[in-house]
């Protein structure tokens, strides 16, 4: 099944049960002669999907997803605490534009903001029922939430007040990538690329010629950005957005059909990453040129990735599954 339905809540938590006979509750190492990286299964104490996963440095980083799940770790992830939501919904989205200010979004319309580096955490009101699926800020005061129909809004003053933009689309928005105040793009279903050069007070459609669905974005500079989605999905840019080329990952030796890709970051100009469905991720070196054949790092599907710099990494998914990630040079 496509992964295009993963934000439904009721299919996200019968994932959650998934090949639960495989135990993941104590840390191993998994590593290969050729692998750019070793992996490390941490435990999350949870068995909740985790939807998102963010690290502000190598020892700060936040998790959340179903069940109203927030989880969040002071020393690299070697202990995960919980932290108290106020909601049982599902949460899709963390994001921390410094250590002190955050967000955590989800279902119909949830928004939370804390100023204090998660010690608190207050609500935030948006006019919409709509699942949140995206946050992003550019700085404490200018951020965007994107969601389903075709939602964003945009915030200058830290989310105290809320204006919704016209995205010119009823397609589920999933990811959005800034590069400032003022120039972003946004992915979603149906091949849905947006773009703006004003903040947002108009959105452009940019034609990737393809219906499939997008799951992320992330920009390396002002003009080479890529996104990822279902069916092994990969599509690049290098004029800032005008036109997008198909890069689409093949199945490769041992897969017997294309891999749903999820999340995508990059650490450098030339070094990227991408984590996917049933635990695959690949890897380049040379900016995209060339990407590693899939590998599995765990039985299950990884939906967030997050490099605070080039030493480590986190990714999250389903059944509380949290995996450090640290490159090898």
């Amino acid at each position: 099944m496509s992964l295009q339905f993963l934000f439904d809540p009721l299919i996200v938590l019968r994932a959650c049960v998934t090949l639960c006979f495989i135990t993941l509750w104590f840390p191993h190492i998994a590593r290969s002669a050729d692998s750019p990286l070793s992996s490390y299964i941490q435990v999350s104490t949870t068995k909740a999907t985790l939807l998102n996963i963010q690290f502000q440095s190598v020892q700060n980083g936040w998790a959340v997803g179903s069940g109203g799940t927030i989880l969040r770790t002071s020393d690299g992830g070697k202990k995960w605490k919980r932290v108290t939501s106020g909601t049982s919904s599902l949460l899709t989205s963390v994001f921390f534009v410094d250590p002190l200010n955050g967000w955590v979004a989800g279902a119909a319309g949830f928004l939370k903001r804390t100023t204090d580096g998660g010690n608190s955490w207050s609500s935030q009101s948006l006019d919409t029922q709509q699942p949140l699926y995206g946050v992003y800020f550019t700085s404490p005061t200018v951020g965007w939430a994107v969601g389903g129909g075709g939602t964003i809004f945009h915030t200058t003053d830290g989310g105290d007040n809320w204006v919704e933009q016209a995205s010119g689309t009823t397609a589920a928005l999933y990811a959005a990538h800034f590069r400032s105040d003022r120039t972003g793009t946004i992915v979603g279903a149906l091949g849905t690329v947006l773009s703006t050069g004003d903040g947002g007070i108009t959105w452009t459609p940019q034609e990737t010629q393809h219906a499939v669905t997008l799951f992320d974005v992330v920009f390396t500079d002002s003009r080479t950005g890529w996104a990822v989605g279902n069916a092994g999905a990969l599509f690049q840019t290098i004029d800032g957005g005008a036109t997008w080329v198909d890069h689409t990952l093949p199945c490769g030796k041992t897969c017997t059909r294309l891999t749903d890709l999820l999340k995508i970051r990059f650490t450098s100009p030339r070094e990227g990453w991408i984590v996917g469905e049933r635990g695959m991720f690949y890897h380049t070196t040379d900016a995209g040129l060339t990407w590693s054949e899939g590998q599995s790092i765990t039985p299950h599907s990884l939906f967030g990735l997050s490099f605070p710099d080039s030493t480590a990494g986190w990714a999250s998914g389903e059944n509380g599954t949290i995996v450090q990630l640290q490159p090898t040079r």
